[in-house]
């Protein structure tokens, strides 16, 4: 009697052999293939640490326990996959045919315990070196410090994130295999070829999955959520019955249509007395023009509604008018609004505009065109309302913009020569790296300026700055109308890239700026999953660091719109009245 396990054997040897589909494993005990999907590679574990240690490191904003676990978990995991990868090939090519390998028992167990107490060690020792870079960045921007004690955590989370994305990964390996072997035994393809159609289809699907399924999926009930905050109010705020602002009584924008952020925008600010009583003159009631998702249908329709709000409030009479591109919930930043209503004491007229429910960070993800769009929409329809009016008498038309914001306002213009042709002045706020104007100025800055403080054609038509004296340098050869990008070193908005993954960026071999920490180092993968944690948390430090620009961008918006006969005593003083109006109102809700 012919062996039938044999005969499959014979043929499986035949028609070739598949490092992921060995028919052993096909013909083996469920136990062994169980160990086959536990047991770990040595290699992996070396270089699983290596990238943990390195994402150790500091970046560019102080980083508790949960958020280091989630990204030393993720590089972990990489790392284990480089690693396995190196250590199959050199196994495979070079050890394959050496008299000494494998090393014989009691030497193959030894150096496997040696290579886990070297990675257990390191790990420990680099949690400490990490706790106390995590409080010196701490204690540079002012900031909650952590302990090594409770920085240790940090190591447990890892191994658990690590481990969970490995295990997926040998889930889909597992899944190609089982793939294999069924059209092995259907249709009897060769092993090479079942194993190569098995990762296809399980490649497509993954894709499918993610792609078709979960980031729909997410995007939708994301969507829905913030959707859902839009229609609630924020504690303090009231409709307004200042005819000036959308959302009162006379208003063709209804308070009920203007979303969260757009009644939070409304309802906010001083009026002509309270101004008078910080400037010492007398002051007008600031005009604040705004359109939420609800406010019409369509876009178009929300920027008639627009127009038709600036002509009722009397918005061309004021001495500037500023369009403000928002941010993916339609947030216009309150101390910028106080800030130019404050210089100009009520002689203003603000507008902006919603175009999404969701967030800046996920809008930039998911939807950057339409920010774009936005921002070229209210632009373009406001200026050709503007250009109407007399140029003696019209208003300054000025652009502020913040995050998002920025690149919603870079959609309506091409060309600095554009911008100077639109507009009388442009303020934009920690712009994100992918926007296209503010990256092309950074790649063709002048020779001997750095990333990190770029100097483009001389500072002549437009600046980059971090600090009031960088403003204030060599005013008079900045020629008008002015463009001033204000942006920190250690802000993850600006500097976040998908190219960080593998290609070190100048910022990162440049002199560290004012506050960030020159231990910083690039590491591939690394620095990208250590920056992409430090942009949830932008925002979450103190005035003058990350993303949050305080009230330099009262600074800001006095080197740009240059008003007339003011002086340092002028900005001390609104500077003044703006923290004393932000420790009234606590922080954003």
């Amino acid at each position: 009697m012919v062996d039938s396990g044999a005969l499959e054997k014979t043929d499986a040897e035949r028609r070739g052999r598949s490092r992921l589909v060995d028919p052993a494993v096909l013909r083996g005990p469920r136990l062994d293939r169980m160990w086959r999907f536990l047991r770990l590679d040595f290699t992996g574990i070396a270089f699983a640490t290596l990238f943990f240690c390195w994402s150790l490191t500091p970046s560019l904003l102080p980083r508790d326990w949960l958020f280091q676990g989630l990204i030393g978990g993720i590089n972990a995991a990489i790392g284990y996959t480089v690693g396995a990868v190196i250590g199959w090939v050199v196994r495979r090519y070079l050890l394959r045919r050496r008299s000494w390998w494998p090393p014989p028992e009691p030497w193959a167990t030894g150096l496997k315990v040696i290579v886990v107490l070297a990675c257990g060690i390191a790990t420990i020792v680099m949690l400490a070196y990490s706790a106390a870079w995590q409080r010196e960045l701490a204690a540079l921007m002012g900031a909650e410090r952590t302990t090594t004690t409770g920085y240790i955590r940090t190591g447990g989370l890892s191994l658990l994130v690590g481990g969970a994305i490995v295990a997926v990964w040998r889930l889909l390996r597992e899944l190609v295999r089982w793939i294999a072997a069924w059209l092995i035994r259907r249709w009897r393809l060769t092993i090479p070829m079942a194993t190569t159609v098995g990762i296809l289809i399980v490649t497509v699907l993954f894709f499918l999955l993610v792609d078709g399924v979960l980031k729909r999926g997410v995007y939708s009930a994301t969507n829905a959520a913030f959707s859902l905050q839009n229609s609630s109010t924020r504690n303090g705020a009231e409709q307004p019955l200042d005819s000036a602002r959308s959302g009162s009584p006379e208003s063709y924008a209804p308070w009920d249509t203007l979303g969260y952020e757009g009644r939070n925008f409304v309802s906010r600010g001083l009026d002509a007395d309270e101004l008078t009583a910080v400037n010492g003159a007398p002051a007008k009631d600031p005009i604040r023009v705004y359109a939420g998702l609800d406010t019409a249908e369509d876009a178009e329709k929300r920027m008639d509604i627009v127009i038709d709000e600036l002509e009722r409030t009397g918005a061309f009479d004021r001495e500037v008018l500023v369009v403000i591109p928002t941010t993916g919930t339609g947030w216009v930043n309150p101390t910028a609004a106080q800030a130019i209503e404050l210089v100009h004491n009520g002689d203003t007229a603000l507008v902006a505009s919603q175009y999404s429910f969701l967030p800046s960070w996920i809008s930039f993800l998911a939807d950057r065109e339409k920010a774009e769009e936005a921002g070229k929409m209210l632009i373009d329809r406001v200026h050709e309302r503007w250009l109407l009016e007399p140029e003696a008498t019209r208003p300054k038309l000025m652009v502020y913009g913040e995050s998002l914001g920025t690149q919603a306002g870079e959609g309506a213009f091409s060309t600095l020569a554009d911008i100077r042709q639109t507009v009388d002045g442009v303020l934009w706020v920690g712009p994100p790296n992918g926007n296209r104007l503010w990256g092309e100025l950074v790649r063709n800055r002048d020779p001997g300026s750095t990333e990190i403080e770029p100097v483009y054609g001389g500072g002549l038509v437009v600046r980059f700055a971090d600090n009031r004296a960088d403003m204030l340098e060599n005013a008079e050869q900045w020629s008008s109308p002015r463009i001033l990008y204000v942006q920190f070193p250690s802000d993850p908005v600006v500097w976040w890239s998908p190219d960080l993954a593998f290609t070190r960026p100048d910022w990162l071999t440049e002199p560290p700026g004012q506050d960030r920490s020159p231990s910083m180092k690039w590491f591939p993968f690394v620095t990208f999953w250590q920056v992409s944690a430090d942009l949830t948390n932008a925002a979450g430090v103190p005035d003058g660091h990350g993303h949050n620009y305080g009230t330099l961008v009262l600074d800001g918006w006095i080197a740009v719109a240059q008003p007339e006969g003011w002086t340092a005593l002028d900005t001390e003083r609104v500077r003044s009245a703006l923290e004393s109006i932000a420790g009234t109102e606590g922080p954003e809700k």
